[in-house]
């Protein structure tokens, strides 16, 4: 029996795979440091947690409206309107499973079999295999580490065809760490509006910037806005990974198709869940700025310490919690007989023989590149590190 061909030729999660394998080998008593998990390792502020609990002891356990209760649409509005500049009515928001059901419902809205979305690499490694069940085509448009790894309006230019539905931007990006700057957002958001391009606007990572501001590229007029669907959550800037809420702000007709969609697959989100991302939204920042500055130590003394190490090298990211380690000089040597080709043989040796856990860039779009995650605490940051130091000396 054939089964279908579009879901079986889906890759597998590079980040979930490489982080299943390090619990494993953690599970079994080995040494192991884990800088896989895309997830704050911090708690979900008290606050948070004890508004579920009352969702609880009141009975908010049933079904919700599909796209969401109507208080947390009301409460997503707001954060838009009072963070972004945005105004959106709550009709014009779905709350999801996670940003990553918020993304699948994106592209499922918009795509018809053929339709090209243009994605800049290195990329979230569930991009393309969303589009691709959505029928899309993912179009994959390199940048350099001497750009910052970011695409110009030229850039996307030169790859768009007669086909081209929609672009990817993700800023700050996971997993690079960059944050487009306003004028570079400007230039993009007057090319889709001329080329009547949809914008999938990834912003889960907006509040975790240490250089810059985030701005979101539907804020520069309606025409924009009413091309860009928006794509946020709770997880990564109140630590609520486990949660599952993420949300989406789309113009009215993408909504409603959204909404629809989400209905027949997943009926609602977490009914209290959805009560405990209200009190997040809602109750201020303080627990951000508290992790934001662990994160920022942790950045600057893992760039610092590899770009004194000889043959990898790293840009200093600006936001999110992840470094890009450039391997490209190791690449054609031996290591205890092994012949390293790519990021995958990196990984693959680091792991067996130092027992550090980093992730592969070719799920990402970047072969010469390996992923640190700093959302880990700094003992394990500096033993990896230490550890790292002792393998490099083998090459």
């Amino acid at each position: 029996m054939e089964l279908s061909r579009k879901s079986s030729a889906i890759s597998p999660s590079a980040t979930l795979a490489i982080d299943s394998k390090f619990k494993e080998m953690k599970a079994n008593g080995e040494d192991v440091v884990g800088f896989g998990a895309g997830e704050p390792d911090f708690d979900t502020p008290q606050h948070i947690k004890d508004a579920a609990i009352r969702a609880i002891m009141d009975n908010k356990t049933r079904y919700t409206p599909a796209a969401g209760t109507l208080e947390l649409r009301t409460a997503v509005a707001e954060k838009f309107r009072r963070e972004n500049g945005l105004d959106y009515k709550p009709t014009n928001i779905v709350i999801s499973n996670g940003a990553k059901h918020s993304l699948v419902n994106a592209f499922m809205a918009i795509c018809n079999p053929g339709d090209e979305v243009i994605v800049p690499a290195p990329f979230w490694v569930s991009y393309p295999e969303m589009i691709k069940l959505a029928d899309g085509v993912p179009v994959v448009l390199p940048t350099t580490e001497e750009h910052n790894f970011k695409a110009t309006a030229d850039d996307f230019r030169s790859v768009m065809t007669e086909k081209t539905k929609a672009i990817v931007l993700n800023s700050p990006s996971n997993p690079t760490g960059m944050v487009y700057t306003k004028e570079e957002l400007q230039e993009i958001a007057d090319f889709a509006v001329e080329n009547n391009l949809i914008v999938i606007s990834d912003e889960i990572y907006e509040h975790l910037i240490y250089e810059g501001k985030h701005i979101s590229i539907a804020s520069f007029n309606e025409k924009i806005k009413d091309l860009t669907i928006v794509i946020n959550g709770v997880s990564k800037t109140f630590a609520m990974t486990g949660w599952r809420i993420g949300y989406a702000a789309a113009n009215d007709k993408i909504a409603k198709i959204m909404a629809n969609i989400q209905s027949h697959a997943a009926s609602n989100p977490n009914s209290i869940a959805q009560a405990a991302a209200v009190a997040a939204l809602e109750g201020g920042m303080d627990a951000v700025e508290h992790m934001k500055k662990h994160f920022e130590k942790r950045r600057n003394f893992m760039v610092e310490t590899i770009n004194s190490l000889e043959g990898v090298s790293c840009l200093n990211p600006n936001g999110a919690f992840y470094i890009m380690m450039n391997i490209s000089q190791l690449i054609g040597k031996e290591f205890y007989g092994t012949t390293i080709r790519s990021a995958d043989d990196f990984a693959e040796a680091f792991l067996r023989i130092a027992k550090v856990a980093v992730v592969p860039g070719t799920g990402f779009g970047a072969p010469e590149y390996v992923r640190w995650s700093y959302a880990t605490s700094m003992d394990n940051i500096v033993e990896g590190l230490e550890r790292l130091k002792r393998f490099l000396l083998a090459f």
